[in-house]
């Protein structure tokens, strides 16, 4: 019966992504939706050399007509949906511009998860889970931000976010507020989704400090790129919330095939309940969050 069933995942090539593509592929067909042709087509060949069976969609996500022709060719493909996993992120340490000219770390993190969503989410049958890849680094009172100098999301507008703006007294360290500020929205629009859409099952995960992991690769700052992917893993009080991409595949795996009906949950990288920051929590916040992206995203070209 777990055969049957399909799962989406974006940004499956590489670290807690490729991990999680290999697990879900234990359950069921595996849409991988990437960027590069040559890298979906390897990982294609890897899972059905263990016996699964993958189809490859390519996409930019951060560019949201390329998201849109994605969800076409998914909706084509009328396999039985269960669930839709939003893993595709960035952390450049240089701000760069996206197709519709807008912050490459939102647009990455936030606004193509969401626009790919808002088109899937029609077509996905009764009860399935839509799960996005949060961070605490979002929360500015989480104590290995706070250690770091992290001084939370920075949300003014999605306006102001596609424009590469962020509220003023930010952290230090380039690409950190774009980033914290990218997954403060993804968890504040995965509550609204859960409140907005009781139809459909959406949670958000922190996949925990996880070594072997590049956020971006060669685009991101080889420090921070050294600091995130191994040294904050094993140092306190970093290493409480440490993982491997193979222990956050098992959690977000089982997260995203779970059939118990849970919906709302942030989890940890343990797949136990957390909780967000406190302007994420405030549901005035999330519903600000919510219409400012449509509103955005409709004026996409």
């Amino acid at each position: 019966m777990g055969n049957k069933k399909a799962y989406i995942i974006t940004g499956p090539t590489s670290g807690i992504g490729y991990a999680t593509a290999l697990e879900l592929a234990k359950h069921g067909t595996v849409i991988l939706v990437g960027r590069n042709p040559e890298k979906l087509g390897r990982l294609q060949k890897v899972i059905k050399d263990m016996g699964g069976n993958a189809v490859s969609v390519v996409c930019d996500i951060s560019d949201m007509n390329s998201v849109k022709s994605a969800a076409r060719q998914i909706i084509a493909l009328q396999l039985p949906i269960a669930g839709l996993l939003n893993n595709a992120g960035i952390m450049p340490a240089k701000a760069s511009k996206s197709a519709q000219d807008w912050d490459m770390t939102f647009a990455t993190n936030y606004l193509g998860a969401f626009a790919l969503t808002e088109a899937l989410a029609p077509h996905l049958p009764d009860g399935a889970n839509v799960v996005f890849i949060a961070s605490a680094i979002e929360d500015p009172e989480r104590k290995p931000a706070k250690v770091m100098g992290m001084k939370g999301g920075r949300y003014i507008s999605a306006d102001a976010s596609a424009h590469g703006e962020w509220k003023a007294g930010g952290a230090k360290m380039p690409g950190i507020d774009a980033y914290a500020t990218s997954k403060q929205c993804i968890l504040a629009a995965a509550m609204a989704f859960a409140r907005e859409d009781t139809r459909l099952r959406y949670n958000a995960v922190e996949p925990g400090i996880t070594r072997g992991t590049s956020l971006g690769g060669e685009s991101t700052n080889a420090f921070i790129r050294f600091l995130f992917g191994h040294l904050m893993a094993i140092i306190p009080p970093f290493s409480t919330y440490s993982s491997t991409p193979k222990k956050s595949a098992h959690v977000i795996a089982k997260i995203l095939t779970d059939e118990s009906g849970r919906t709302g949950v942030y989890f940890d990288e343990k797949g136990l309940p957390m909780i967000g920051s406190v302007q994420v929590r405030d549901t005035k916040f999330q519903d600000r969050v919510m219409s400012e992206t449509r509103a955005l995203l409709s004026t996409a070209k």
